[in-house]
């Protein structure tokens, strides 16, 4: 009887741990839903000759860890050089991620092996004149193979950056980089896609992420009007943001998302920090309306 009553006790407190479940959100779920927004999955960007700031590699560095981040990618100008060792080793002690550098250049590379770093190099997708499509596209293949076979060699993934011209239009972007794959077996090569170059691709754009979303290596927001006017605006601030926000995450796509300064006038920690607080409040207002 004594074991009948344990069972009958137990069954009960099941019921009610099942009910309660029933009842309550599921937080992992919510989780699951916020991982494509979420800090861990943002990468800086455009915050090194861009911040009004003049930060060094170690205030930098200081500056992404209070904020939260933990990806940076790295813009440079001559003047950077010098510090790209240092720069590395900072990242480093803050447990911030090199996650991309921009263009390519032979001392940098060799620090990276220095350190066992793999980046992404992003490089500007060329714009070849060329009669018909299919002939610029074998032309902006062959004008990438050099940086294609290097960084093949050195196991870092290359990603084609949309920056103006022929060469920034998402067709373009993915017919290039499917011709690399195809024929080149550059499976290392994928696409770098930025808002802040694709207003004229705003009509378009749900079938322009569909078609690159298999190669899509990284996706860099921006406020959206539409036109360029201004150019550079925090998440939250542009005409089409909710309607951009809601398509990227309906979309399916799961890898990294660039949040940017890219203005020389704007400490890059007030303009990381506009773009966080304009991704909060989307999320907010999305489980606002959802519920």
């Amino acid at each position: 009887m004594m074991m009948l009553s344990r069972i009958a006790v137990a069954l009960s407190l099941g019921t009610v741990v099942l009910a309660f479940s029933v009842l309550l959100p599921d937080a992992r779920a919510g989780g699951a839903d916020d991982a494509l927004y979420a800090r861990e999955n943002l990468v800086a960007w455009c915050i090194v000759p861009f911040d009004a700031a003049k930060r060094g590699p170690k205030a930098r560095s200081e500056m992404l860890r209070g904020l939260g981040l933990r990806r940076c990618a790295y813009d440079w100008r001559s003047e950077h050089v010098p510090t790209f060792e240092e720069e590395i080793r900072q990242y480093a002690a803050h447990e911030i991620e090199f996650f991309a550098f921009w263009g390519a250049h032979e001392e940098a590379f060799r620090l990276f092996q220095k350190h066992g770093l793999a980046p992404q190099i992003w490089q500007t997708a060329p714009s070849p004149e060329g009669e018909g499509n299919e002939e610029r596209v074998r032309r902006a293949a062959r004008a990438l193979m050099p940086l294609v076979e290097r960084t093949r060699t050195l196991g870092f993934p290359l990603g084609l950056y949309n920056h103006g011209g022929w060469g920034g239009e998402p067709e373009n972007l993915v017919a290039v980089c499917r011709y690399l794959r195809t024929t080149e077996k550059a499976d290392h090569v994928g696409i770098v896609y930025n808002f802040h170059h694709g207003h004229d691709h705003l009509e378009g754009i749900e079938d322009a992420l569909a078609a690159m979303k298999p190669y899509l290596l990284c996706l860099n927001l921006n406020g959206m009007n539409d036109r360029p006017e201004p150019k550079i605006l925090p998440i939250g601030k542009g005409k089409h943001d909710d309607r951009l926000l809601a398509l990227v995450e309906a979309s399916g796509y799961e890898g990294p998302i660039g949040i940017l300064d890219h203005r020389s006038e704007v400490d890059a920690e007030i303009a990381l920090k506009a773009n966080l607080e304009g991704l909060a409040a989307w999320r907010k207002k999305e489980k606002t309306v959802s519920r």
